[in-house]
């Protein structure tokens, strides 16, 4: 191989794996010394440098420089040579695609599904493989291989010569990306989505303000007709959306959290130690506060940060102070207190909530 030819080399792994020149060039001077070192039996004074430009090889120690000839290196010690710089641009690909992926965690990731591993769906990225695991699949969702898929980025981890990426579909910022590309407002900065909690594939609370006071934070995210939030929806496959509005308040966080149940502020008794609040709803919308096995109540408290009691007037009055296990509450209300899709209104009032 001649200068020539070695500039070219050095050029098509850096086109083809998208490897800086001058790491390519490190790792060839790095791996021609140690096969000189060791056919020559000499210290680590001794180093190869090339030359950028023409791809002139040198060796030089403390006391002088000479011209490089690959034929000091005898047949077996080439090959050596060889299967090392092979191993270190493998090891550089891989430092490259982390570094790369690594800064775009918490990032929308669009792929191809190409096959199934074990308990990991493998989606095809193009330049690399991402996996999503049992655990950030959500329940009921299928995949076929070819099917398009978008999930967020949530891990990047060094495997021996590869870089895996984990993807989840499961994530509370998987809506709030998808929000983010959907809602111009959100991505300049005007919207601001203070909190987002799921249960995945069932049913989403995301609390939203708006940092213009002529700008509808959640008209703007449930768009015209419902635009906005049904393209969200889609893509999460049928996921119930609430959108509410953010308060400082805590009693007014709850209120709207809870909805579409109708609750009024002085019906709210927060307990500071306990980080508790007991909430008094009318009878008719018990089962709306607390929703299917208690679904609605426990998204709201996670919303709010504070553990939700729902009682009725009668059931305050009467006494005794035990927590609903809302966990393992089944109502019969098949309803789950859905209020009207928020796509068949322009100007849907807070506390909107979407279903495909």
């Amino acid at each position: 191989m001649n200068h020539e030819d070695l500039i070219r080399y050095v050029e098509v792994i850096h086109r083809d794996k998208d490897i800086p020149k001058e790491i390519l060039f490190r790792v060839l001077e790095d791996t021609l010394a140690q096969g000189v070192r060791k056919r020559l039996g000499v210290g680590e004074d001794l180093v190869v440098k090339i030359n950028r430009e023409s791809g002139e090889i040198t060796m030089e120690d403390d006391e002088e420089e000479y011209e490089f000839d690959l034929s000091v290196l005898g047949r077996i010690v080439a090959q050596a040579v060889k299967q090392g710089f092979t191993q270190r641009v493998r090891e550089a690909e891989r430092d490259v695609l982390y570094d790369e992926y690594e800064a775009r965690v918490g990032s929308l990731l669009n792929g191809v599904v190409q096959r199934f591993e074990g308990d990991f769906v493998v989606v095809n990225l193009g330049r690399v493989e991402a996996l999503i695991g049992k655990e950030d699949r959500v329940r009921g969702e299928t995949y076929n291989p070819g099917d398009r898929i978008r999930g967020l980025l949530v891990e990047v981890r060094k495997e021996g010569s590869r870089v895996k990426l984990f993807m989840s579909r499961t994530h509370p910022d998987l809506v709030r990306r998808l929000f983010a590309l959907e809602v111009p407002e959100i991505a300049d900065n005007i919207i601001e989505i203070k909190r987002v909690v799921r249960e995945p594939g069932y049913r989403t609370k995301m609390a939203v303000i708006s940092q213009d006071p002529k700008i509808d934070c959640i008209g703007a995210c449930v768009g015209v007709r419902g635009s906005r939030i049904k393209a969200v929806i889609d893509e999460l496959r049928g996921e119930r959306i609430d959108i509410i509005r953010w308060s400082d308040s805590l009693e007014t966080l709850i209120m709207n959290g809870l909805k579409p149940a109708v609750i009024h502020l002085d019906n709210i008794f927060p307990d500071v130690d306990a980080h508790r609040a007991i909430v008094i709803v009318d009878e008719d919308q018990q089962s709306l506060a607390i929703g299917k096995k208690g679904q609605n109540v426990r998204l709201a408290s996670k919303l709010c940060g504070w553990d939700i009691d729902i009682k009725t007037r009668a059931e305050f009055e009467g006494g005794g102070d035990e927590s609903a296990d809302y966990d393992a509450l089944d109502t019969d209300d098949e309803s789950d207190g859905e209020a009207p899709s928020a796509a068949e209104t322009q100007a849907p009032a807070e506390g909107a909530s979407a279903e495909n």
